[in-house]
Protein backbone atom coordinates (compact mmCIF):
# COMPACT_ATOMS: atom_id res chain seq x y z
CA UNK A 1 0.00 0.00 0.00
CA UNK A 2 1.19 3.58 -1.00
CA UNK A 3 2.06 6.09 0.77
CA UNK A 4 1.31 8.86 2.56
CA UNK A 5 -0.43 9.60 5.70
CA UNK A 6 -1.36 12.93 6.75
CA UNK A 7 -2.33 14.37 10.18
CA UNK A 8 -4.31 17.04 10.46
CA UNK A 9 -7.61 18.77 10.68
CA UNK A 10 -10.73 18.29 8.76
CA UNK A 11 -8.75 18.68 5.98
CA UNK A 12 -5.50 17.35 7.04
CA UNK A 13 -2.16 19.68 8.46
CA UNK A 14 0.64 16.88 7.47
CA UNK A 15 4.18 17.11 7.23
CA UNK A 16 5.46 13.71 6.48
CA UNK A 17 6.41 11.49 3.40
CA UNK A 18 5.34 7.97 3.41
CA UNK A 19 6.01 6.44 -0.03
CA UNK A 20 6.92 3.00 -0.21
CA UNK A 21 5.02 -0.09 0.33
CA UNK A 22 4.44 -1.55 3.45
CA UNK A 23 4.99 -4.93 5.16
CA UNK A 24 1.17 -6.73 4.63
CA UNK A 25 0.54 -6.71 8.35
CA UNK A 26 1.99 -2.98 8.36
CA UNK A 27 -0.29 -1.81 5.09
CA UNK A 28 -3.47 -3.71 6.48
CA UNK A 29 -3.29 -1.96 9.82
CA UNK A 30 -2.78 1.82 8.09
CA UNK A 31 -5.14 1.47 5.79
CA UNK A 32 -7.54 0.10 8.47
CA UNK A 33 -6.77 3.93 10.09
CA UNK A 34 -8.31 5.13 7.30
CA UNK A 35 -5.93 8.11 6.58
CA UNK A 36 -3.67 9.22 5.19
CA UNK A 37 -0.08 10.70 6.18
CA UNK A 38 2.16 12.52 4.35
CA UNK A 39 6.23 13.72 4.58
CA UNK A 40 7.39 14.78 4.50
CA UNK A 41 10.97 15.15 3.40
CA UNK A 42 9.27 14.71 4.96
CA UNK A 43 8.28 14.38 4.88
CA UNK A 44 4.79 15.40 7.02
CA UNK A 45 -5.04 13.59 7.40
CA UNK A 46 -8.12 11.86 8.26
CA UNK A 47 -9.59 14.31 5.34
CA UNK A 48 -8.07 12.55 2.79
CA UNK A 49 -10.11 9.94 1.59
CA UNK A 50 -9.88 8.69 -1.98
CA UNK A 51 -13.62 8.13 -2.42
CA UNK A 52 -13.70 12.15 -2.24
CA UNK A 53 -9.90 13.27 -3.02
CA UNK A 54 -8.76 16.81 -2.40
CA UNK A 55 -9.24 19.76 -4.47
CA UNK A 56 -6.83 21.68 -6.40
CA UNK A 57 -6.57 23.94 -3.45
CA UNK A 58 -6.32 21.66 -1.16
CA UNK A 59 -3.59 19.66 -3.36
CA UNK A 60 -1.45 23.07 -3.87
CA UNK A 61 -1.79 23.81 0.05
CA UNK A 62 -0.26 20.49 0.79
CA UNK A 63 2.19 20.60 -1.64
CA UNK A 64 3.47 24.12 -0.39
CA UNK A 65 2.98 23.04 2.83
CA UNK A 66 5.42 20.04 3.07
CA UNK A 67 8.19 21.94 2.33
CA UNK A 68 7.76 24.35 4.84
CA UNK A 69 10.37 23.27 7.46
CA UNK A 70 13.85 23.64 9.06
CA UNK A 71 15.67 23.62 5.32
CA UNK A 72 13.95 26.97 4.67
CA UNK A 73 15.70 28.74 8.18
CA UNK A 74 19.12 27.51 6.52
CA UNK A 75 18.71 29.11 2.85
CA UNK A 76 19.79 32.63 4.38
CA UNK A 77 23.18 30.50 5.51
CA UNK A 78 23.32 28.80 2.02
CA UNK A 79 22.92 31.86 0.04
CA UNK A 80 25.96 33.18 2.04
CA UNK A 81 27.87 29.81 0.75
CA UNK A 82 27.01 30.24 -2.91
CA UNK A 83 26.80 34.41 -2.99
CA UNK A 84 24.04 37.31 -3.55
CA UNK A 85 23.72 36.59 -7.01
CA UNK A 86 24.75 32.79 -7.21
CA UNK A 87 22.67 32.00 -4.35
CA UNK A 88 19.20 33.05 -5.72
CA UNK A 89 20.05 31.95 -9.22
CA UNK A 90 21.04 28.30 -8.09
CA UNK A 91 18.03 28.05 -5.82
CA UNK A 92 15.90 28.80 -9.08
CA UNK A 93 18.01 26.56 -11.46
CA UNK A 94 17.22 23.61 -8.66
CA UNK A 95 13.51 24.63 -8.66
CA UNK A 96 13.29 24.03 -12.03
CA UNK A 97 14.62 21.15 -12.11
CA UNK A 98 13.70 19.54 -8.83
CA UNK A 99 10.16 20.18 -10.45
CA UNK A 100 11.22 18.72 -13.76
CA UNK A 101 12.09 15.06 -12.50
CA UNK A 102 8.68 14.96 -10.44
CA UNK A 103 7.17 15.34 -13.28
CA UNK A 104 9.27 12.81 -14.77
CA UNK A 105 8.20 10.74 -11.57
CA UNK A 106 4.54 11.38 -11.99
CA UNK A 107 4.48 10.62 -15.98
CA UNK A 108 6.14 7.23 -15.20
CA UNK A 109 4.25 6.45 -12.74
CA UNK A 110 0.95 6.77 -14.86
CA UNK A 111 2.38 4.75 -17.58
CA UNK A 112 2.80 1.69 -15.57
CA UNK A 113 -0.59 2.58 -14.15
CA UNK A 114 -2.49 2.63 -17.93
CA UNK A 115 0.44 -0.93 -19.01
CA UNK A 116 -1.05 -2.76 -15.40
CA UNK A 117 -4.48 -1.41 -14.82
CA UNK A 118 -3.65 -0.56 -11.18
CA UNK A 119 -4.80 2.94 -9.58
CA UNK A 120 -1.98 3.59 -7.67
CA UNK A 121 1.54 3.44 -8.41
CA UNK A 122 4.32 4.35 -5.70
CA UNK A 123 7.85 5.67 -6.13
CA UNK A 124 8.67 2.02 -5.02
CA UNK A 125 7.06 0.56 -7.14
CA UNK A 126 7.27 2.99 -10.06
CA UNK A 127 11.20 2.26 -9.58
CA UNK A 128 10.73 -1.43 -9.71
CA UNK A 129 8.56 -1.47 -12.44
CA UNK A 130 10.76 1.00 -14.49
CA UNK A 131 13.93 -1.31 -14.04
CA UNK A 132 11.75 -4.27 -14.92
CA UNK A 133 10.86 -2.27 -18.40
CA UNK A 134 14.65 -1.63 -19.52
CA UNK A 135 16.36 -3.30 -22.45
CA UNK A 136 19.11 -4.67 -19.40
CA UNK A 137 18.48 -8.18 -18.76
CA UNK A 138 20.43 -7.55 -15.70
CA UNK A 139 18.30 -4.58 -14.86
CA UNK A 140 15.05 -6.77 -15.29
CA UNK A 141 16.61 -9.54 -12.97
CA UNK A 142 17.80 -7.18 -10.28
CA UNK A 143 14.39 -5.33 -10.41
CA UNK A 144 13.55 -5.29 -7.05
CA UNK A 145 16.52 -3.64 -5.70
CA UNK A 146 14.35 -0.92 -7.23
CA UNK A 147 12.65 -0.18 -4.14
CA UNK A 148 14.36 -1.82 -1.60
CA UNK A 149 17.13 1.51 -2.90
CA UNK A 150 14.05 4.07 -2.40
CA UNK A 151 13.75 2.19 1.06
CA UNK A 152 17.12 3.08 2.09
CA UNK A 153 17.13 6.55 0.80
CA UNK A 154 13.65 7.18 2.50
CA UNK A 155 14.52 5.94 5.62
CA UNK A 156 17.58 7.90 5.62
CA UNK A 157 16.17 10.71 4.47
CA UNK A 158 13.59 10.98 7.91
CA UNK A 159 16.24 9.84 10.15
CA UNK A 160 18.08 12.66 8.79
CA UNK A 161 15.28 14.81 9.24
CA UNK A 162 15.25 13.86 13.29
CA UNK A 163 19.21 14.59 13.35
CA UNK A 164 18.49 17.71 11.92
CA UNK A 165 15.92 18.33 14.96
CA UNK A 166 17.48 17.28 17.49
CA UNK A 167 20.41 20.20 16.46
CA UNK A 168 17.57 22.97 15.86
CA UNK A 169 15.97 22.15 19.15
CA UNK A 170 19.20 22.26 21.30
CA UNK A 171 20.96 25.40 19.29
CA UNK A 172 17.61 27.42 19.85
CA UNK A 173 16.74 26.61 23.35
CA UNK A 174 20.48 27.19 24.39
CA UNK A 175 19.97 30.85 22.85
CA UNK A 176 16.55 31.69 24.83
CA UNK A 177 18.18 30.04 28.29
CA UNK A 178 21.10 32.57 28.11
CA UNK A 179 19.80 35.39 26.42
CA UNK A 180 16.65 35.22 29.14
CA UNK A 181 18.48 37.68 31.78
CA UNK A 182 18.57 40.36 28.67
CA UNK A 183 15.35 40.04 26.74
CA UNK A 184 13.44 42.88 26.80
CA UNK A 185 10.09 44.10 25.76
CA UNK A 186 11.44 46.50 23.42
CA UNK A 187 12.43 44.96 19.88
CA UNK A 188 13.86 48.05 18.33
CA UNK A 189 16.67 48.96 20.48
CA UNK A 190 19.19 46.22 20.03
CA UNK A 191 22.81 46.14 21.88
CA UNK A 192 25.13 43.46 22.67
CA UNK A 193 23.33 40.95 24.96
CA UNK A 194 26.00 39.37 27.45
CA UNK A 195 24.82 35.95 27.99
CA UNK A 196 24.91 33.60 30.80
CA UNK A 197 26.59 30.83 30.11
CA UNK A 198 25.35 27.36 30.49
CA UNK A 199 25.85 24.27 29.80
CA UNK A 200 26.81 22.96 25.73
CA UNK A 201 24.61 22.63 23.25
CA UNK A 202 25.41 18.63 23.46
CA UNK A 203 24.05 18.38 26.93
CA UNK A 204 20.89 20.22 25.74
CA UNK A 205 20.10 17.65 22.86
CA UNK A 206 20.57 14.63 26.04
CA UNK A 207 18.18 16.84 27.99
CA UNK A 208 15.40 16.66 25.36
CA UNK A 209 15.94 12.80 24.91
CA UNK A 210 13.58 11.79 27.41
CA UNK A 211 11.00 13.52 25.43
CA UNK A 212 11.41 12.06 22.42
CA UNK A 213 11.29 8.94 23.44
CA UNK A 214 7.50 9.87 24.56
CA UNK A 215 6.74 11.08 21.75
CA UNK A 216 8.26 8.18 19.67
CA UNK A 217 6.15 5.62 21.49
CA UNK A 218 3.12 6.63 20.20
CA UNK A 219 2.01 4.05 17.80
CA UNK A 220 -1.23 5.45 16.94
CA UNK A 221 -1.06 7.66 14.19
CA UNK A 222 -4.20 9.41 15.42
CA UNK A 223 -3.45 10.66 18.64
CA UNK A 224 -0.32 12.19 16.09
CA UNK A 225 -2.83 14.10 14.83
CA UNK A 226 -2.63 16.84 17.31
CA UNK A 227 0.44 17.14 17.43
CA UNK A 228 0.91 17.60 13.78
CA UNK A 229 -1.75 20.44 13.73
CA UNK A 230 0.11 22.16 16.28
CA UNK A 231 2.98 22.16 14.81
CA UNK A 232 1.98 23.54 11.90
CA UNK A 233 0.30 26.32 13.56
CA UNK A 234 3.16 27.40 15.31
CA UNK A 235 5.67 27.33 12.73
CA UNK A 236 3.21 29.24 10.32
CA UNK A 237 3.09 31.98 12.84
CA UNK A 238 6.68 31.89 13.41
CA UNK A 239 7.66 31.93 9.73
CA UNK A 240 5.36 34.88 9.10
CA UNK A 241 7.10 36.61 11.81
CA UNK A 242 10.92 36.23 10.80
CA UNK A 243 9.87 37.32 6.96
CA UNK A 244 7.89 40.45 8.21
CA UNK A 245 11.23 41.16 10.64
CA UNK A 246 13.98 40.57 8.06
CA UNK A 247 12.31 42.77 5.01
CA UNK A 248 13.05 45.89 7.21
CA UNK A 249 16.02 47.70 7.32
CA UNK A 250 18.26 45.83 5.12
CA UNK A 251 21.86 47.26 4.50
CA UNK A 252 23.73 48.31 1.66
CA UNK A 253 24.17 45.14 -0.37
CA UNK A 254 27.12 46.10 -2.38
CA UNK A 255 29.22 44.61 0.26
CA UNK A 256 28.27 41.26 0.28
CA UNK A 257 30.31 39.20 -2.27
CA UNK A 258 27.85 38.60 -5.93
CA UNK A 259 29.92 34.88 -6.32
CA UNK A 260 31.37 33.23 -3.17
CA UNK A 261 33.98 30.56 -3.14
CA UNK A 262 33.74 27.87 -5.30
CA UNK A 263 34.90 25.54 -1.82
CA UNK A 264 31.49 26.25 -0.19
CA UNK A 265 29.50 26.04 -3.16
CA UNK A 266 28.88 21.95 -2.22
CA UNK A 267 27.29 23.07 1.11
CA UNK A 268 24.91 25.26 -0.65
CA UNK A 269 23.91 22.59 -2.72
CA UNK A 270 23.08 20.27 0.57
CA UNK A 271 21.24 22.41 2.30
CA UNK A 272 18.96 23.76 -0.90
CA UNK A 273 18.54 19.73 -2.19
CA UNK A 274 17.68 19.18 1.40
CA UNK A 275 14.63 21.98 1.58
CA UNK A 276 13.35 20.87 -2.15
CA UNK A 277 13.23 17.23 -0.98
CA UNK A 278 9.58 16.43 -1.29
CA UNK A 279 9.38 14.45 -4.48
CA UNK A 280 8.12 11.90 -1.61
CA UNK A 281 4.82 13.60 -1.43
CA UNK A 282 3.75 13.98 -5.29
CA UNK A 283 2.56 10.42 -6.14
CA UNK A 284 0.09 10.00 -3.27
CA UNK A 285 -1.24 13.33 -3.33
CA UNK A 286 -1.59 12.59 -7.06
CA UNK A 287 -3.71 10.09 -6.45
CA UNK A 288 -6.01 11.45 -3.70
CA UNK A 289 -6.83 14.47 -6.01
CA UNK A 290 -10.75 14.40 -7.29
CA UNK A 291 -9.42 15.38 -10.49
CA UNK A 292 -5.69 13.72 -11.07
CA UNK A 293 -5.69 15.69 -14.56
CA UNK A 294 -5.23 19.31 -12.94
CA UNK A 295 -2.01 17.89 -11.04
CA UNK A 296 0.74 18.78 -12.94
CA UNK A 297 -0.42 22.33 -13.39
CA UNK A 298 -0.83 21.66 -9.65
CA UNK A 299 2.76 20.78 -8.72
CA UNK A 300 4.29 23.54 -11.76
CA UNK A 301 2.21 26.32 -9.09
CA UNK A 302 3.36 25.03 -6.19
CA UNK A 303 7.17 24.24 -7.24
CA UNK A 304 6.96 27.68 -8.26
CA UNK A 305 5.46 29.50 -5.06
CA UNK A 306 7.62 27.21 -3.22
CA UNK A 307 10.92 28.06 -4.97
CA UNK A 308 9.91 31.92 -4.81
CA UNK A 309 9.19 31.65 -1.70
CA UNK A 310 12.86 29.86 -1.09
CA UNK A 311 14.95 32.65 -3.26
CA UNK A 312 12.84 35.65 -1.02
CA UNK A 313 13.78 34.27 2.42
CA UNK A 314 17.06 32.99 1.50
CA UNK A 315 18.43 36.55 -0.04
CA UNK A 316 16.34 38.65 2.23
CA UNK A 317 17.86 36.88 5.12
CA UNK A 318 21.61 37.27 4.03
CA UNK A 319 21.09 40.77 2.96
CA UNK A 320 19.68 41.20 6.47
CA UNK A 321 22.26 39.95 8.96
CA UNK A 322 25.20 39.53 5.90
CA UNK A 323 28.29 37.59 7.28
CA UNK A 324 26.66 37.32 10.60
CA UNK A 325 24.03 35.23 9.22
CA UNK A 326 24.15 31.86 11.65
CA UNK A 327 22.96 28.65 10.59
CA UNK A 328 19.04 28.71 11.20
CA UNK A 329 18.30 32.19 10.72
CA UNK A 330 16.01 31.97 14.18
CA UNK A 331 19.70 31.83 15.98
CA UNK A 332 19.89 35.60 14.81
CA UNK A 333 16.77 37.25 16.18
CA UNK A 334 16.73 40.11 18.59
CA UNK A 335 16.74 39.30 21.79
CA UNK A 336 13.38 40.70 22.43
CA UNK A 337 10.06 38.33 23.91
CA UNK A 338 7.96 39.05 20.66
CA UNK A 339 11.07 37.46 18.96
CA UNK A 340 12.11 34.89 21.77
CA UNK A 341 8.62 33.32 21.50
CA UNK A 342 9.25 32.75 17.73
CA UNK A 343 12.19 30.32 19.02
CA UNK A 344 10.12 28.60 21.35
CA UNK A 345 7.45 28.30 19.04
CA UNK A 346 9.59 26.76 16.49
CA UNK A 347 10.81 24.58 19.23
CA UNK A 348 7.19 23.18 20.40
CA UNK A 349 6.53 22.80 16.26
CA UNK A 350 9.89 20.92 15.69
CA UNK A 351 9.34 18.57 18.92
CA UNK A 352 6.11 17.81 17.62
CA UNK A 353 6.86 17.23 13.84
CA UNK A 354 9.79 14.62 15.47
CA UNK A 355 7.36 12.22 16.20
CA UNK A 356 5.77 12.01 12.64
CA UNK A 357 8.98 12.39 10.90
CA UNK A 358 10.03 9.48 13.23
CA UNK A 359 7.11 7.63 11.86
CA UNK A 360 7.76 6.91 8.42
CA UNK A 361 11.25 5.15 8.97
CA UNK A 362 9.35 3.10 12.01
CA UNK A 363 6.83 2.03 10.13
CA UNK A 364 8.96 0.87 7.64
CA UNK A 365 11.92 -1.02 9.58
CA UNK A 366 9.24 -2.66 12.60
CA UNK A 367 6.95 -4.42 10.95
CA UNK A 368 9.16 -6.33 9.39
CA UNK A 369 11.59 -6.88 12.88
CA UNK A 370 8.40 -8.02 14.73
CA UNK A 371 7.46 -10.03 12.18
CA UNK A 372 10.26 -12.32 12.28
CA UNK A 373 9.75 -12.93 16.23
CA UNK A 374 6.79 -14.77 17.85
CA UNK A 375 3.66 -12.32 19.09
CA UNK A 376 4.76 -12.84 22.51
CA UNK A 377 8.05 -10.78 21.62
CA UNK A 378 6.79 -8.58 19.22
CA UNK A 379 5.48 -5.47 21.47
CA UNK A 380 8.88 -5.52 23.38
CA UNK A 381 10.61 -5.66 20.07
CA UNK A 382 8.54 -2.85 18.80
CA UNK A 383 9.73 -0.08 22.06
CA UNK A 384 13.24 -1.61 21.86
CA UNK A 385 13.36 -0.79 18.29
CA UNK A 386 11.80 2.81 18.84
CA UNK A 387 14.01 3.98 21.54
CA UNK A 388 17.05 2.51 19.71
CA UNK A 389 16.60 4.31 16.84
CA UNK A 390 15.97 7.64 18.73
CA UNK A 391 18.98 7.10 20.37
CA UNK A 392 20.60 7.26 17.17
CA UNK A 393 19.30 10.22 16.03
CA UNK A 394 20.41 12.41 19.14
CA UNK A 395 23.80 10.21 19.49
CA UNK A 396 24.27 10.91 15.31
CA UNK A 397 23.42 15.17 16.23
CA UNK A 398 25.76 14.61 19.33
CA UNK A 399 27.96 13.76 16.85
CA UNK A 400 27.63 16.41 14.78
CA UNK A 401 26.31 19.81 16.53
CA UNK A 402 26.27 21.91 13.66
CA UNK A 403 23.66 22.27 11.82
CA UNK A 404 24.80 23.78 8.64
CA UNK A 405 26.67 20.78 8.03
CA UNK A 406 24.25 18.20 9.19
CA UNK A 407 21.54 19.61 6.76
CA UNK A 408 23.99 19.85 3.75
CA UNK A 409 25.02 16.19 4.79
CA UNK A 410 21.29 14.91 4.83
CA UNK A 411 20.65 17.01 1.58
CA UNK A 412 24.05 15.64 -0.12
CA UNK A 413 23.30 11.81 0.99
CA UNK A 414 19.97 10.96 0.43
CA UNK A 415 18.04 13.54 -0.83
CA UNK A 416 19.60 14.41 -3.89
CA UNK A 417 19.33 10.43 -4.17
CA UNK A 418 15.47 10.79 -4.41
CA UNK A 419 15.35 13.85 -5.97
CA UNK A 420 18.13 14.12 -8.43
CA UNK A 421 19.39 11.10 -9.64
CA UNK A 422 16.99 8.69 -9.76
CA UNK A 423 14.19 9.88 -11.73
CA UNK A 424 15.94 10.96 -14.43
CA UNK A 425 17.38 7.18 -14.82
CA UNK A 426 14.03 6.05 -14.28
CA UNK A 427 12.45 8.26 -17.56
CA UNK A 428 15.40 6.25 -19.44
CA UNK A 429 15.16 2.85 -18.37
CA UNK A 430 10.88 3.32 -18.58
CA UNK A 431 10.94 4.74 -22.35
CA UNK A 432 14.15 3.57 -23.50
CA UNK A 433 12.98 0.29 -25.67
CA UNK A 434 10.26 2.39 -27.27
CA UNK A 435 12.60 5.18 -28.56
CA UNK A 436 13.87 8.31 -27.03
CA UNK A 437 15.25 11.22 -28.42
CA UNK A 438 19.28 11.40 -27.91
CA UNK A 439 18.69 15.44 -26.62
CA UNK A 440 16.30 13.68 -24.00
CA UNK A 441 18.76 10.65 -22.58
CA UNK A 442 21.39 13.42 -23.07
CA UNK A 443 19.13 15.74 -20.54
CA UNK A 444 18.61 12.76 -18.53
CA UNK A 445 22.14 11.62 -18.19
CA UNK A 446 22.96 15.17 -17.37
CA UNK A 447 20.49 16.09 -14.40
CA UNK A 448 21.83 12.50 -12.52
CA UNK A 449 25.22 13.29 -13.19
CA UNK A 450 24.73 17.20 -11.57
CA UNK A 451 23.20 14.71 -8.59
CA UNK A 452 25.82 12.70 -8.40
CA UNK A 453 28.06 15.53 -8.59
CA UNK A 454 26.53 16.93 -5.66
CA UNK A 455 25.95 14.11 -3.55
CA UNK A 456 29.79 13.52 -3.92
CA UNK A 457 31.30 17.36 -3.87
CA UNK A 458 28.09 17.69 -0.70
CA UNK A 459 29.21 15.14 1.40
CA UNK A 460 33.11 15.32 1.08
CA UNK A 461 33.14 19.13 1.68
CA UNK A 462 30.44 18.88 4.72
CA UNK A 463 32.72 16.19 6.37
CA UNK A 464 36.15 18.33 5.68
CA UNK A 465 34.77 21.32 6.97
CA UNK A 466 34.13 19.13 10.43
CA UNK A 467 37.48 17.81 10.60
CA UNK A 468 39.02 20.95 9.67
CA UNK A 469 36.93 22.66 12.58
CA UNK A 470 39.09 20.08 14.79
CA UNK A 471 36.10 18.41 15.66
CA UNK A 472 32.57 19.55 16.34
CA UNK A 473 31.79 23.24 16.59
CA UNK A 474 29.07 24.56 18.44
CA UNK A 475 27.71 28.09 17.58
CA UNK A 476 27.88 31.14 19.29
CA UNK A 477 24.40 32.43 20.31
CA UNK A 478 25.03 35.42 20.73
CA UNK A 479 23.57 37.82 18.29
CA UNK A 480 25.17 41.35 18.20
CA UNK A 481 22.51 44.29 16.37
CA UNK A 482 24.10 47.29 15.32
CA UNK A 483 21.59 50.50 14.49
Amino acid sequence: MPVTKSAGGPQGAVDLKLDLRYPPKSAKRLHSKDSSFWDGHPSESPGLEKTTGITAFQTLVHLVKGNMGTGILGLPLAVKNAGILTGPLSLLAMGFIACHCMHILVKCARRFCHRLNKPFMDYGDTVLHGLEASPSAWLRSHAHWGRHIVSFFLIVTQLGFCCVYVVFLADNLKQVVEAVNGTTNNCHYNETVILTPTMDSRLYMLAFLPFLVLLVLIRNLRVLTVFSMLANISMLVSLIIITQYIAQEIPDPSRLPLVASWKTYPLFFGTAIFSFESIGVVLPLENKMKDARRFPAILSLGMSIITALYIGIGALGYLRFGNDIKASITLNLPNCWLYQSVKLLYIVGILCTYALQFYVPAEIIIPFATSQVSKRWALPLDLSIRLAMVCLTCTLAILVPRLDLVLSLVGSVSSSALALIIPPLLEITTYYSEGMSPLTIAKDALISILGFAGFVAGTYQALDELILSGGPLTFSNSTVFIQ
